[in-house]
């Protein structure tokens, strides 16, 4: 294998000849640069550098070998190189927003402090760098979908029964024939790793491979189910497909309500944030400070989703997908009656009812998923019996996701509040958020009267409208 220098690398910085480092080996990228999901500048910023840092954090680890040709692999570092770029690595200072996040960990509060999801988050979003907190906590537009996902639920009330023998509650229930002992599932999120080294949610985006995830079970029986971004290239997607089912994933979970980036302000303001941040408030104009042009709003998140298939139809993509594998076909993102309706005439094993938590969805304004459960309750209840439906977003209490079920919903994802967990205190941190919303669920369905899980129904929760304080009628 061929050797190079670091002077050599660094004369290779142009669009017409783009060498970059990963983890001491060379890579050729020219021929990448203007077809990477995250636009040709992600790549020319490490042109003839070290792009270790940025690549690994939110890549899988068999990325370059998958996607990158043999002839393109160029060769390594030589030795004293690699002593010399970790020599600078060493001696290079910590950024003002890394010695920030190092004194919020420093004065993190215990975990056994954390006693409900809104607590988590607020660590959380301390002590993440900002980047990945910009990412993970933005939503479309004027996060008007984020915000009433949330505030949805509060308009549902329970009708509590009363005597009736409550001990011995059992929130466990089922999700495509496998069991789980609460009614919660984790939902599929990209770049967990911002977050923290060791987590990954299942995701077409994780930073992590679909094999190294599979292998990071604690049993082989435990369910994963494949959150797919479908590719506009067949061929891509079948590969994909075909790959988590040798490798034991139980479900296709097809995501059809982010195919085109939304408009995240806060995740495209982050780098500019960043910018005056290190430099103490002050804006660096370089020679176009007055001129006109382009703004990219693509931001972290909007580079994952730029080869998302844009033709997907009720009538070929369905069948095609069935045509590539056995497995159960989960449609993730319907977001009204009348798509609930199609799902279940294409024969879907389940249908999640998500607006992708505010954050991507098509009409930044589309309605939160607890009310479009209650319409399909009202208007087409014949959905329950002929699919699974879930739902995510917005949910912050056990008692959210009870409100849920007693509308029809099987059970209940969370995506931010599991990458919040990890982000502020690891693989500990989603074990506590799991016991927190099972003590929570327990307690609600005592409270309610009800035992097991198939004892909840419509006629325990009400929705109410009320009157804002201070409206006038």
């Amino acid at each position: 294998m061929s050797t190079f220098t670091l002077a050599q690398v660094a004369e290779c910085n142009t669009t017409s000849s783009c060498w970059v480092i990963i983890r001491n080996k060379v890579y050729d990228v020219t021929d990448f640069i203007f077809n990477h999901p995250g636009g040709p500048q992600v790549i020319m910023d490490y042109a003839g550098k070290d792009a270790t840092a940025a690549f690994v954090p939110i890549h899988p680890s068999d990325t370059l070998d998958k996607y990158l040709p043999c002839e393109k692999h160029l060769g390594t570092l030589d030795e004293a190189s690699i002593r010399e770029l970790r020599a600078a690595n060493q001696s290079k200072g910590k950024s003002r927003d890394e010695l920030r996040v190092e004194e919020a960990v420093k004065n993190k509060p215990p975990l056994g402090r954390m006693i409900n999801i809104q607590d988590i988050e607020e660590i959380a979003k301390k002590i993440l760098p900002y980047k990945a907190m910009a990412y993970y906590a933005s939503a479309a537009d004027d996060s008007i979908s984020c915000v009433e996902n949330a505030r949805a639920f509060s308009r549902f009330f329970f009708r509590p029964r009363v005597m009736k023998a409550v001990s011995g509650v059992d929130p466990s229930t089922t999700m495509l024939g496998y069991k789980s002992s609460i009614p919660v599932y984790i939902s599929g999120s990209a770049l967990a790793r911002l977050g923290h080294p060791l987590g990954e949610m299942v995701s077409s985006n994780s930073s992590l491979s679909y094999a190294q995830i599979a292998a990071a079970r604690g049993s082989s029986e435990q369910p994963l189910l494949f959150q797919l971004y479908k590719h506009k290239n067949d061929d891509i997607a079948a590969r994909r497909i075909r790959e988590v089912e040798e490798l034991g994933y139980k479900a296709i979970c097809l995501t059809v309500d982010a195919l085109v980036p939304s408009n995240r302000e806060l995740d495209t303001r982050a780098s500019h944030y960043l910018e005056e941040y290190e430099n103490e408030g002050k804006i660096t104009r370089g020679n176009a400070a007055d001129k006109s042009g382009d703004v990219s709003t693509l931001g972290t998140a909007g580079g994952l989703i730029v080869n998302n298939d844009l033709d997907m139809t009720w009538e070929k993509t369905i069948p095609w997908i069935r045509s590539v594998t056995k497995l159960p076909i989960v449609v993730k993102g319907i977001q009204c009656v009348a798509d609930a309706v199609l799902a279940v005439e294409a024969g879907c094993e389940g249908i999640v009812l998500s607006n992708h938590g505010g954050c991507f969805s098509y009409v930044a304004s589309s309605l939160p998923p607890m009310e479009v459960l209650y319409k399909i309750r009202c208007e087409r209840p014949d959905v329950f019996a002929k699919t699974e439906v879930y739902i995510d977003g917005g949910v912050r209490r056990g008692t959210d996701i009870l409100k849920a079920l007693c509308l029809g919903a099987r059970t209940v994802g969370l995506g931010r509040a599991f990458l919040y967990a990890q982000s502020a205190y690891g693989e500990a941190g989603a074990i506590h958020l799991v016991r927190i919303l099972e003590r929570e669920i327990k307690f609600a369905m005592a409270s309610l009267g009800v035992r097991t899980i198939d004892q909840l129904a419509p006629e325990l929760v009400e929705r109410v409208d009320w009157q804002p304080l201070g409206s006038k009628l």
